[in-house]
C-alpha cells in the first residue's frame, strides 16, 4: 500500500513540476486543476487590489516569454527551459544591454555554483535572471539582447479549500502553499502530502471536520483569514501548516504560538512513536524562515496551528534552488508522511474529555461486562488497567490524551475502553 501511494505521488508530482507558479496566473490555477482529481476543492478568485488587513493582493503576473540572446546570438537563458531563469514577478523589458549594464538584473549564488536561485520581486517592480553563477561567470563580454515579455493585469489571486464533514463541527485546518514554482520539497511535497491525505480521511468514519486549504503563501493566507478567519475562531480545534515534508530525513514539529494547544499535544503524541525516524519539535517563532503559520498565529487571531515539515524552511542547503528537485525528494518518505498525519487526525479523533458517573469508589466492572474474560492474561491485564486508568481520570478536566500522557496507555485503547463505559452507563463526554 505505502508503495502504491508513493507512486501515485510521484506520477502527480512529474505533472506539477513544470508549471510555472507564483502568487497569481495561469500555472497556479493549473495546479489547482490537477489537485481537483485527487480533491473537491472550491475555487475561491480574490480579485486584485483586494485590501486584506494591511496587505493588498496584487495584480495578476502574465508570463508569455523570457530570454537572454548572447552576442554570439545563443539563447543563453531562456524560462522554458527552467521556470527559475526568470525572476519571479519581473517586470517586462526589451532592449540591448552591455555585458556589464546586464550584471546588476542577474542572480546567482557564489557559494553554491552549480545552483540557480529561486528570487522573487512581488511588490516592487523590477526585472531580471537568474542562473547558476558557474553560468554567470561564462558570459562573454559584448552585447546582450533581453527579451522580457510578462505583464500585469487587474485579474485574481487564486486560493481553493475542500471540506470533510464529521459528527461534529469542530475543524482540524491542514493549511498548504501553491506558488513556488520548480522546488520539490518546498512546494510540491506539502500539497501533495494534504492533497492524499484528503484522499485517505474520506473513505474513513471522521468525528471532527476537517477543512483542506491550498493559496499562495503569506498574502494567500492573509486572505482566506480575511474571508474565514472568524469562522476558523469559532469552530478550529487544531490545525497544521504542511511544507517541506519530502525529504527521507526526521520529522520537524513547530508548536503554534498557543501553548499549550490541542494541535501540539496531538502531534507530539503521534511523533514520539510513529515514526521510523526521532523528531524534533521547536518552540513558535515568528521569525525568518517561517511560513503561514505566522498569519494563523498572529495575535488578532491566535489559531492553534503548528507546521509539520521534514526539514524547517530555510535549514537545507537546496532550499530555494534548482537543487531542489526531484532528485532531492523521497516518495517513500512524502508516503510516510501521509500516514503520520492519518495518526494525528485518528488521535485528534478519538480525543474526548470523558466524566465518570459513579466516581465514589470504582466501579464494579464484572457487573457491568467491563472486564474481560477472555484472552491471555498479559491483555486482560492492559484492558483492566486502561479501564480503571479512564475511570480515575475521567473527572471532566482530563481529555483522552492527558489519561493516556499520564498513564502511559495508548490513546486508541482508552478510546475503545471510554467506548465500552459509555454504553454501559458509567461515563459521559464533556463537551
Amino acid at each position: 500500500m505505502a508503495t502504491e501511494l508513493a507512486s501515485d505521488i510521484a506520477r502527480y508530482f512529474d505533472r506539477l513540476w513544470p508549471l510555472l507558479r507564483s502568487l497569481t496566473g495561469a500555472g497556479v490555477r493549473s495546479t489547482h486543476d490537477i489537485l481537483s482529481e485527487l480533491l473537491p476543492l472550491e475555487r475561491m478568485e480574490i480579485p486584485s487590489g483586494t485590501q486584506v488587513f494591511d496587505w493588498t493582493v496584487p495584480q495578476e503576473w502574465v508570463v508569455r516569454e523570457a530570454y537572454l540572446v548572447d552576442p554570439q546570438r545563443r539563447r543563453v537563458l531562456d524560462v522554458r527551459t527552467h521556470n527559475l531563469h526568470l525572476l519571479n514577478y519581473s517586470a517586462p523589458f526589451r532592449g540591448t544591454l552591455a555585458r556589464g549594464e546586464l550584471d546588476a538584473h542577474l542572480h546567482s549564488l557564489p557559494d553554491q555554483p552549480d545552483a540557480i536561485p529561486y528570487r522573487t520581486s512581488y511588490y516592487e517592480r523590477r526585472w531580471g535572471f537568474c542562473l547558476s553563477h558557474r553560468d554567470r561567470q561564462a558570459l562573454a563580454e559584448g552585447m546582450y539582447e533581453v527579451v522580457i515579455d510578462t505583464d500585469f493585469i487587474d485579474g485574481s489571486m487564486t486560493l481553493s479549500e475542500a471540506v470533510l464533514p464529521g459528527e461534529s463541527a469542530d475543524e482540524v485546518l491542514f493549511s498548504t502553499y501553491t506558488c513556488h514554482p520548480s522546488m520539490a520539497n518546498n512546494e510540491l511535497s506539502g500539497p501533495l502530502v494534504t492533497a492524499f491525505l484528503y484522499k485517505a480521511l474520506a473513505r474513513r468514519p471522521r468525528r471532527l471536520t476537517y477543512r483542506f486549504v491550498f493559496l499562495p503563501e503569506t498574502i494567500g493566507s492573509l486572505a482566506y483569514l480575511h474571508l474565514r478567519g472568524e469562522h476558523l475562531r469559532q469552530r478550529m480545534a487544531a490545525g497544521y501548516v504542511v511544507t517541506c515534508i519530502g525529504l527521507d530525513a526526521p520529522f520537524n514539529y513547530k508548536r503554534s504560538r498557543r501553548v499549550p494547544s490541542l494541535a501540539n499535544r496531538a502531534a507530539e503524541y503521534c511523533l514520539s512513536a510513529a515514526s521510523s525516524h526521532a523528531a524534533t519539535v521547536h518552540d513558535f517563532t515568528p521569525a525568518s524562515f517561517s511560513s503561514d503559520e505566522r498569519q494563523y498565529c498572529s495575535p488578532g487571531f491566535d489559531l492553534p496551528v503548528g507546521v509539520f515539515s521534514r526539514t524547517r524552511v530555510g535549514e537545507y542547503p537546496q532550499y530555494h534552488t534548482s537543487l531542489d528537485n526531484r532528485e532531492l525528494v523521497s516518495f517513500d518518505a512524502m508516503a510516510e508522511a501521509v500516514g503520520v498525519l492519518i495518526g494525528v487526525c485518528d488521535v485528534l479523533d478519538a480525543n474526548v474529555a470523558p466524566r465518570n458517573l459513579l466516581p465514589f469508589g470504582e466501579p464494579h466492572l464484572a457487573k457491568h461486562g467491563l472486564y474481560p474474560t477472555l484472552g491471555a492474561s498479559r491483555e486482560r491485564r492492559a484492558v483492566v488497567d486502561a479501564t480503571m486508568w479512564l475511570l480515575n481520570l475521567a473527572d471532566g478536566t482530563h481529555d483522552l490524551l492527558a489519561i493516556a500522557e499520564r498513564s502511559g496507555v495508548d490513546i486508541h485503547l482508552l478510546a475503545d475502553r471510554a467506548r465500552a463505559c459509555r454504553e454501559a452507563g458509567l461515563l459521559t463526554y464533556e463537551p
